[in-house]
């Protein structure tokens, strides 16, 4: 067993600690910390090799390159997991019907979410990488939250790893998510089965930064860069401007007024949000109408 963690220093010397505590569903545990910056002082802090690159996907395909286990669990390093947490993520993919699972992530005990705050929808605390879909399992028909989930590495190994276009990169005004997203509506695509886990719970910091209107614009703007990134625009666009669907803008015209004329707090808000997404999905169009298309390289078996 192989947990990648996001590295940032002494939380996550004492999280790995706490990890090889828990273990798993009938594999060895190994253990790599990933650390998307290449940070110096945390590779000195911690013995072994430290893998130095400038996106996270970058660091999570050398774990997964490197890894000796049968299956992958990925975390993050400001998250508190229950004791029977990993055991519940990987159980079920001693079956090899299926190829990954998704646990529940939830937000820290303490966190009471404001009144704007939309609550309507699966994704309305999306930026706080909270993943609550319930209490009883299922197949998914959407792709898990990079915080809790895990594959089996064969399946990783026949699909490649992350692509290194997308996701979080230090000091970068790229796109900066949808890497776990993508590798997830990947495997969904070529009929491989996803299961959700709501025992694998763990409780996500929420940190006051965070909980902001601001915080929460910009996650969704970069959201939807990424997203047209990953995923590219919808199928049978026939109509642009400029590399921008048509469609785009009529969106953009009614999710606007949506904004301006909503009485209520919250759903004055969701439609802000809506109009911030939309206008990073015309941006990311028009930036990538104007390029030569990227080469996609996310093979973590090169």
């Amino acid at each position: 067993m192989r947990e990648p963690i996001k590295s940032s220093g002494e939380p996550c010397r004492l999280r790995i600690a706490r990890l090889r505590c828990l273990g798993s569903a009938g594999s060895r545990q190994q253990f790599q910390r990933s650390d998307p910056r290449g940070n110096s002082e945390i590779s000195r802090s911690l013995p072994g090799p430290f893998p130095v690159s400038f996106r996270k996907s970058n660091a999570l395909n050398a774990g997964i390159k490197d890894a000796r286990g049968d299956i992958l669990a990925f975390t993050d390093d400001d998250v508190a997991v229950e004791p029977t947490w990993l055991r519940n993520l990987t159980a079920t993919l001693l079956d090899s019907t299926w190829a990954g699972s998704a646990g529940r992530t939830l937000p820290e005990r303490s966190f009471s979410p404001p009144s704007w705050i939309p609550r309507k929808g699966l994704y309305a605390l999306a930026p706080l990488a909270v993943f609550d879909r319930g209490t009883e399992p299922f197949q998914l028909a959407e792709t898990p939250y990079g915080n809790n989930m895990a594959y089996r590495k064969s399946i990783v190994e026949k699909y490649g790893g992350f692509r290194v276009d997308l996701g979080p990169c230090a000091g970068s005004l790229g796109v900066q998510k949808s890497e776990d997203s993508e590798f997830g509506i990947r495997l969904l695509k070529a009929g491989e089965l996803l299961r959700y886990e709501p025992p694998a719970v763990l409780y996500h910091a929420v940190p006051q930064n965070r909980v902001q209107k601001s915080y929460f614009l910009e996650w969704w703007f970069d959201k939807a860069r990424s997203d047209i990134r990953g995923f590219g625009i919808e199928p049978d666009t026939h109509w642009f401007i400029s590399g921008i669907p048509i469609y785009l803008f009529r969106r953009l015209a009614v999710w606007t007024a949506r904004w301006w004329f909503a009485f209520e707090s919250s759903e004055r808000f969701a439609a802000k949000i809506k109009v911030w997404g939309i206008t990073g999905m015309i941006l990311e169009c028009h930036r990538l109408s104007r390029q030569p298309k990227p080469r996609r390289e996310w093979d973590a078996r090169t």
